[in-house]
């Protein structure tokens, strides 16, 4: 069974407070005439608890009142955690919190206007089919899934929110942030001139001590192993090209307003031990009229890791969109206030439910998603990559046979020139 099998998915803090006064709790559009927007949790580590509190510390009368995870020890900590630093936003009733591979189904089920997507990536697009079915309003992470057919679900589902009037925003928060918005703007606006090239980057350390690994022991089956160490694992978090990259490539899509139409990639393991996904990635990727994009990834300790960017070359300057510079012959510096993303990226979901202007980056992200996909397809087999073909004809999916716990073999690691393009 090579990397790329296709299996079938069978089964499947603090802002300001001329922010705030935006977002006081004055507008009865949304909820029936309710004056409190309700959250539903669905995936409760790490990142989903700091997404909710990012949430209800930046936008009056918000709560969370329902919670879903695969695993109850993860809701748990995550209810106390919850309870512990925004204890007045918590009213989650034990009816509320559920647990197993179908949790979320219960928890669209409920009386909450939101749900947040924050489950390991292989689950996001089933999971964002069936909020947006039961009529929520979404914010789901980064990224949008980590296979061809789940990102065709995603842009589906893009439409359903789009018919049904629900906001839907992403956790690619630099599409939030003031200063991205103004080199942006102004790269479209031709201050850098005609686009000839550009270059993204997420150089960092191993993700070991962020994340918890779970090795694997006899009490520890398949595919709970698996699961519990999601990110290490092709199926469950696409590879940190996808998981973590997918933010520097959406900003690339962004600035050049197009996705690519084909790329080349290569990556390795060179010291990582657990899991079977690559520890860095070089891909190049071509864009419409010929724009060629370097693009570089990696996880690994003790080396140069503080490259973490974005760089626009066009025929009058160079726009670095990370640093908000512009040098050329219209030079710019952003020297304005930039408030915290994570926070911004909330008070916009907010503002868009309780004002009835649905926001939709369901699309986006999932264009930005297939980027990733793409490059990692290539690397890992060796061979160039069509947009076309990665977007509409590839059947690779990564589900597992069935969603149970139980033995779940480890896929093997991929190998250029005998991985099968699938």
């Amino acid at each position: 069974m090579g990397m790329e099998e296709s299996l079938s998915r069978r089964d499947f803090m603090r802002v300001s407070a001329a922010s705030l006064a935006t977002l006081s709790v004055g507008s009865r559009i949304y909820a029936a005439g309710s004056d409190t927007l309700r959250i539903g949790l669905i995936g409760c580590g790490g990142q989903g608890t700091r997404d909710v509190i990012s949430c209800v510390t930046s936008c009056a009368g918000v709560e969370i009142t329902a919670m879903g995870d695969l695993f109850e020890d993860r809701l748990k900590e995550s209810l106390e955690k919850l309870r512990s630093e925004v204890p007045q936003a918590v009213r989650v009733a034990p009816a509320n919190c559920f647990v197993g591979f179908d949790a979320f189904q219960h928890v669209v089920q409920t009386d909450v206007h939101v749900v947040f997507l924050t489950a390991p990536p292989h689950w996001r697009a089933q999971h964002l089919r069936a909020a947006l079915e039961a009529g929520k309003h979404v914010f789901m992470e980064k990224p949008a899934g980590t296979d061809p057919v789940g990102i065709r679900s995603v842009i589906q589902s893009a439409r359903i929110a789009e018919e049904k009037g629900l906001s839907v925003v992403a956790g690619t928060q630099r599409r939030h942030s003031r200063k991205y918005r103004e080199i942006i703007r102004r790269i479209h606006e031709g201050q850098i001139g005609e686009i000839v090239a550009a270059q993204c980057y997420w150089n960092g350390s191993d993700m070991l001590g962020y994340w918890k690994w779970w090795p694997q022991t006899d009490s520890l089956n398949g595919m709970e192993w698996q699961c519990r160490s999601w990110p290490w694992f092709t199926w469950t978090s696409g590879d940190h090209i996808v998981e973590q990259h997918v933010h520097n490539l959406d900003v690339i899509n962004w600035a050049l307003d197009a996705h690519p139409v084909m790329c080349i990639g290569m990556g390795g393991r060179a010291v990582r031990t657990q899991g079977n996904i690559y520890d860095h990635f070089a891909v190049e990727f071509e864009y419409p009229g010929g724009v060629r994009v370097s693009s570089m990834c990696q996880q690994i300790n003790n080396t140069t890791t503080e490259r973490i960017a974005e760089r626009v070359v066009g025929t009058q300057g160079v726009a670095e969109v990370d640093r908000g510079i512009i040098t050329g012959e219209r030079p710019f510096t952003y020297e304005a206030p930039d408030p915290d993303h994570y926070q911004q990226e909330m008070i916009d979901l907010v503002r868009s439910i309780r004002t009835s202007t649905p926001m939709n980056e369901a699309a986006q992200v999932g264009e930005s998603t297939m980027n990733a996909i793409m490059g990692r397809m290539s690397a890992y087999t060796g061979r160039a990559m069509k947009w076309d073909w990665a977007m509409n004809t590839s059947k690779l999916d990564l589900s597992p046979p069935k969603y149970e716990f139980g033995d779940l073999p480890m896929r093997p690691v991929a190998v250029p020139g005998k991985t099968q393009l699938i």
